[in-house]
This record gives structure tokens, C-alpha cells and sequence, in this order.
């Protein structure tokens, strides 16, 4: 079922193991052609475009984009009793972990009487995107807006595709986590209408104004990404997500059923989802090869783990030793890397590309996925090597605000006055000379 590649005795470089690596890829050059046509209409004609749109792929259509406070309501206190303590439980530790990533306003003192201070600033209004298609993501709700509301963002809408069989809204359970983080901005919109509905605005079929945001966020498949690619001069976006993976460094200390269940438990997630095992132990790898035959079958949605593990973008890759291990997963940088090995924190230590590490037996992906206290809209298809998963900065704007007295002014000008002559800028070095020079008056003698 996996397929194998063998680099023992080889060593290759970086590109070239990047193009030897099972890899999954979502085309969205390939569809951006096909969103266009929907990313437009909804600018030109707002929300009738994109309840249009919802009704022709999602076959239902709500009558209003704005979920009703009360169905909101109702979700959130009708949440089955369990459910409720597990979101409850993985918004509680969301927030113990996201609280300490806010960053502090820095104030640096450059020069006497000079001030260049960081501050902080939140994204005023944002989109936050949760699937509704193959599964139901309650926890995609927890994952953005945790975040979102640590970071202090002034509003929040949560858009999510409406269900035929839960009377046009999204599923309940959507709504009833939204109730829990008192989320009261609920648009009964998916896809790729509901991005660009989320960038324009419009006018819902009640007249009231749907606010458009500055930025989007959240997980979705190639068309809601293809449409953040196309609305990105618009509003930031998170990232362009592709499909979910894995990948496992382990030697001959793991245990292989651990191994299959958590190739398995991602593969579950798209028949586009990449499974990998890393290992120098081929031992290990024939066991995680029967024990993961013999076991996605009795999962409830096996048709799509035998896809995905069947797929080219997953796979064994046997190395020499856990050296050439890690040089592997870090050419492959995963979304999910767990290490399993003699070492797991010590190797873990060493890995520079991942967007998550998981480390050891009793850290397994879904751990993060729900109640970790991790964030798990993270970086894929490699682009873990140059960003990071969602997390508070994400909300988060920079601004240097400069605060420097005449003192401070006249001791640097100088340097500016020569750095704009040298760019052949020499209005710049006026601007400053003004403020000590009469440059009228030097004017008035040429």
C-alpha cells in the first residue's frame, strides 16, 4: 500500500531531495481560472452572488447570509454534553498557550532624545474560514478565533458553508463552538464565495450591511484557496494552504502500530493528504506497512485513507541513520513532523523545518489537532521552511512609531543629508536642513 523509497547509501542534495520526496500538492493554478468568474461577481454584486454561488455548489440556500443570533444561540446550549466539555477543555488550554505569545510594545532609546518605538497594533476586522465539507471542524472555530481574540482584533465574523440537513445554516456544531467563544458574527457562506464575500462585502437579503474585513484566515480546500490567492491585494490572508500531511522520523524503538494509526488518522482527513514514515530501521518500516494494511479498513472512512495512502504523496523512505533522517525531513519540511526515536527530544531539538513538531510515543498529531494547546492551522506542502502555523502575530501589525527631539535631528543630519545626496535624492536632505537652515533665503542667491 505505501510505497517505498530507498536512499541508503546515497546522499543527496537539497534539490534534489525535494524532488525525491513524496510530496502532496494541491493544483491551484489550475482552478484559480475557474474562481475567477465567482470572485468577481461577488465584488460586482455582493451577497445575492454568493448565496447564487452557495446554491449551485452547496445546494441549499440560506435565507440570509447572517446566521440569526437566536440559531446561534440554540446551537450553543443543545451541544451534546460531551462535546461541549471537549471544546470547552480545548478552549481553555488554546488560551493558556496562545496568551503567552502576545507580544510587548519595545521602546528604544537610539540617540539622546531619540525614540523608535514598536508598537503592536490588531487587525481591526477579521474573516475567519472553517470547512464544512468532508467532516465538521469545530476545532478550526477554536484554532482561529483563540488567536484572533488574544491578539485583540476589534471584530470577528466566522464563515462557513451552509447544510441542507441543518436548515441552511452551518452545522450546528460550528455554531454552538462560536457560542462558546462568543463569536456572534456567523455568515452561512462556503467556499470560494465566501472568501470573496468576506473581502467585498455586500448587502444581505435583509438590508443590512455585510461588513467586508481586512483580513482572511483558516484552513479550505483548492478553491477557497485559489480564491485567497486572488483576493490577497484585497486583504492579508494566513496563508495558501494545501493538503494536510505528515511526516514521522522513527528508528527502531517506535512502535509500529502507534506509527499506522497516526499515518492513518491524517490520511483520513483528504484522499490528497500525504502519510510519510522516515526511518533507518527497515524492520520498523515492513511492520508500519502491515500493521497500517491491516487496520485502515475498520476505520469509517477508509475508501479515502486507502486513496490517500495509495497516492503518490505518501510513502516509506528508508535512510542510513537518523543523521540522514533528519536532513530528510527538513528538506521535506512537514506541516505535522512527529519524532519517534531512542532520542525524541534530543532529535527533535535539531529539526529546523516543521510546522509542528510532536515529540515522542504520547504525542501524537491529533493531540494538536484538538487539545494540545497548540495551534493547528500551520504551514504545508514545504512551506514550513520560510513560515510559520496561525498564531497570535498573525493578528498582529508592527508599526515603528519615531519620536526624536531638534537635538537628537540636528546631531544625525549629517548622515541623512549624505545618504540623499549619494541616491541623488537631495529634496530628502533639504527637509532636514530646513529645520536648522534658512534654505529661502540660499534659494533666493542662486
Amino acid at each position: 500500500m505505501l510505497s517505498r523509497i530507498d536512499l541508503r547509501g546515497r546522499t543527496l542534495g537539497t534539490a534534489e531531495l525535494r524532488r525525491t520526496l513524496p510530496r502532496g500538492a494541491a493544483d491551484v493554478d489550475s482552478v484559480v481560472d475557474t474562481v475567477r468568474p465567482v470572485v468577481e461577481a461577488i465584488r460586482e454584486h455582493g451577497a445575492s452572488a454568493a448565496l447564487d454561488y452557495g446554491e449551485e455548489f452547496d445546494l441549499v440556500r440560506p435565507t440570509s447570509v447572517r446566521v440569526p443570533a437566536d440559531v446561534i444561540t440554540e446551537a450553543g446550549e443543545t451541544l451534546d454534553p460531551d462535546v461541549r466539555s471537549a471544546l470547552v477543555e480545548a478552549i481553555r488550554r488554546a488560551r493558556i498557550v496562545h496568551s503567552a505569545q502576545r507580544r510587548s510594545d519595545t521602546v528604544t532609546e537610539v540617540a539622546a532624545g531619540g525614540f523608535v518605538t514598536e508598537k503592536w497594533v490588531p487587525v481591526e476586522r477579521v474573516g475567519l474560514y472553517v470547512p464544512g465539507g468532508k467532516a465538521v471542524y469545530p476545532s478550526s472555530v477554536i484554532m482561529n478565533v483563540v488567536p484572533a481574540q488574544v491578539a485583540g482584533v476589534g471584530a470577528l465574523v466566522v464563515a462557513s458553508p451552509p447544510q441542507a440537513d441543518s436548515g441552511g445554516w452551518p452545522h450546528p456544531t460550528i455554531l454552538g463552538a462560536c457560542a462558546l467563544l462568543g463569536v456572534d458574527e456567523v455568515w452561512a457562506v462556503g467556499g470560494a464565495q465566501a472568501v470573496a464575500l468576506l473581502a467585498h462585502g455586500g448587502e444581505d437579503t435583509d438590508g443590512r450591511e455585510l461588513e467586508p474585513v481586512d483580513m482572511v484566515t483558516g484552513p479550505g480546500n483548492v478553491y477557497v484557496t485559489a480564491a485567497k490567492r486572488l483576493c490577497r491585494s484585497v486583504v492579508g490572508i494566513d496563508s495558501e494552504a494545501g493538503p494536510t500531511e505528515i511526516a514521522v522520523l522513527a528508528d527502531h524503538t517506535a512502535d509500529p502500530v502507534h506509527i499506522a494509526y497516526d499515518l492513518i488518522s491524517q490520511a483520513e482527513h483528504d484522499p490528497d493528504a500525504a502519510s510519510v514514515l522516515v526511518t533507518d530501521s527497515e524492520q520498523l518500516a515492513d511492520a508500519v506497512a502491515r500493521e497500517v494494511e491491516a487496520r485502515y479498513t475498520v476505520t469509517l472512512n477508509s475508501d479515502r485513507v486507502r486513496d490517500a495512502l495509495e497516492g503518490p504523496q505518501s510513502g516509506i523512505v528508508l535512510v542510513d541513520d537518523i543523521d540522514a533522517g533528519l536532513r530528510v525531513v527538513d528538506a521535506y519540511a512537514a506541516e505535522h513532523l512527529e519524532v519517534q526515536t531512542r532520542d525524541s527530544a534530543g532529535d527533535a531539538a535539531r529539526v529546523r523545518n516543521a510546522g509542528a513538531i510532536f515529540v515522542g510515543a504520547y504525542s501524537p498529531v491529533p493531540l494538536g489537532d484538538y487539545a494540545a494547546g497548540s495551534n493547528h492551522v500551520l504551514p504545508t506542502s514545504g512551506t514550513a521552511r520560510h513560515s510559520s502555523g496561525l498564531s497570535v502575530q498573525t493578528f498582529l501589525r508592527g508599526i515603528h512609531v519615531i519620536d526624536y527631539d531638534r537635538a537628537a535631528l540636528k546631531e544625525i543630519a549629517p548622515t541623512v543629508v549624505a545618504l540623499a545626496d549619494a541616491e541623488r535624492l537631495p529634496a530628502h536632505g533639504e527637509a532636514v536642513r530646513a529645520r536648522f537652515e534658512d534654505l529661502t533665503a540660499e534659494e533666493g542667491e542662486k
